[in-house]
């Protein structure tokens, strides 16, 4: 098993447990804005985050000329949150319902980066060639932007921030946590993307960058006001 597979592993199971730690340790703080998944919630997860990770991975590589198939772990988030939206027009299912997974998707994102950083050059997520002193050589013998870390430590910074809030009670960081992460990611994931030789797919912008747009419009529609009774919020 190579290492980035491992890393992918460890940030599924972080993301599990503190779900479970969450859910057993901090129940009163998000009242009953949350609801345990059905099975077919998780169905839709999976094969939303699956597809998105692999389709959006495997285009840029596509579109970099190269052969074979990759994931992503934007592609991942992406497709989840495309999948349960989807799932949950078709159900009938009102409000939110991914509020308590911030903490847990923003851990895990960071722990799978670290993967990303350990794989070298095969796994095409290094940075373009750096003179800073932290620059890191994947392999090719060029310092680079070890931009794998630096989105770990984005992913930290955000954990950290969402934990003093989670501590504090702070209802509306809690109530909107969710739509908070996807904001923070998509916004310095899309700064992230001028530090990779990734591909420009349209108007300039990478594929991700553009996926990126996608999931910022959708945190702040989230983020707006909206007439709803408060206990539809979740």
């Amino acid at each position: 098993m190579d290492i980035h597979a491992i890393f992918d592993g460890l940030a599924w199971l972080t993301a599990a447990l503190t779900a479970v730690w969450l859910r057993r340790g901090f129940a009163d703080a998000f009242e009953a804005r949350w609801q345990r998944p059905t099975l077919s919630y998780l169905a839709a997860l999976v094969i939303g985050a699956s597809v998105g990770a692999y389709g959006l991975g495997s285009l840029n590589i596509w579109l970099a000329g190269k052969s074979g198939v990759a994931r992503s772990i934007e592609g991942a988030l992406a497709g989840g949150i495309i999948a349960i939206e989807f799932y949950k027009w078709r159900a009938g299912v009102r409000g939110r319902t991914a509020a308590i997974y911030a903490l847990p998707v923003a851990l895990g994102i960071a722990v799978g980066r670290i993967g990303c950083f350990l794989a070298g050059m095969d796994d095409f997520t290094y940075g373009i060639p750096t003179s800073l002193p932290w620059g890191h050589d994947f392999g090719d013998g060029i310092p680079r932007h070890p931009v794998q870390l630096y989105e770990t430590t984005a992913m930290l910074v955000f954990a950290t921030a969402y934990s003093v809030a989670l501590v504090r009670r702070q209802r509306w960081v809690l109530n909107n946590g969710f739509a908070l992460l996807v904001l923070f990611y998509a916004t310095q994931r899309f700064a992230l993307e001028a530090l990779k030789p990734y591909p420009q797919a349209v108007l300039g912008l990478t594929v991700f960058q553009v996926a990126c747009l996608g999931m910022i419009i959708y945190a702040l529609a989230l983020l707006r006001p909206k007439r709803l009774p408060d206990a539809q919020f979740s």
